[in-house]
């Protein structure tokens, strides 16, 4: 299947976030209606995308795997269309550190791609990849303190927006993430 894209973007060996960026400096340019290509190898490229373009309006049309490289097409919406919402409720390292430390019963949500957390994470924590974040909500109870961590807070702030439009009412974005835990 092929699909035509006006302008392709190569974000090949790029981490989150810097596939977004890239990707939201690259639609800028683009006119309403126009496809983008995004050619990525970060497996959480997809999960990052699709959530993105849904956030701020444009439309994730969907991925083609390629050997190795992901092919991401989204459609750049009609001006005016794109507004970027942030959770609004977050909290730092040093922060949710202090609630480890004190065994305050809490429940952290890391959102990254299943092998970034094999290699590092904050014990106890649940590894839930925004991808299938949708497909298992029922292991989370909606009345818990939710702390959603990843990288560098880009994605976990796609997973609490979702988490609270979802019915979760105590979901803080851990800033800025495993990037700079200790």
């Amino acid at each position: 299947m092929a699909i035509k894209a006006d302008v392709t973007l190569d974000a090949k060996g790029l981490a989150c976030p810097m596939p977004i960026v890239r990707t939201k400096k690259t639609i800028d340019t683009l006119e309403a209606g126009q496809v983008l290509e995004i050619q990525a190898t970060d497996k959480g490229s997809t999960a990052d995308l699709k959530a993105w373009a849904e956030r701020v309006g444009h439309q994730y049309i969907g991925t083609i795997e390629d050997g190795d490289v992901l092919k991401h097409y989204v459609r750049k919406s009609s001006q005016g269309e794109e507004v970027e919402k942030k959770h609004p409720h977050v909290i730092s390292n040093e922060d949710l550190q202090k609630k480890i430390d004190t065994n305050e019963t809490i429940v952290i949500v890391d959102v990254r791609e299943s092998a970034e957390f094999a290699f590092h994470s904050i014990p106890g924590a649940i590894s839930i990849p925004l991808g299938e974040l949708d497909d298992r909500l029922s292991e989370l109870n909606a009345d818990d303190e939710i702390y959603v961590v990843c990288r560098t807070g880009s994605r976990s702030d796609l997973a609490a927006q979702k988490l609270t439009e979802k019915g979760f009412s105590n979901v803080l974005n851990v800033i800025p993430g495993m990037s700079q835990w200790k």
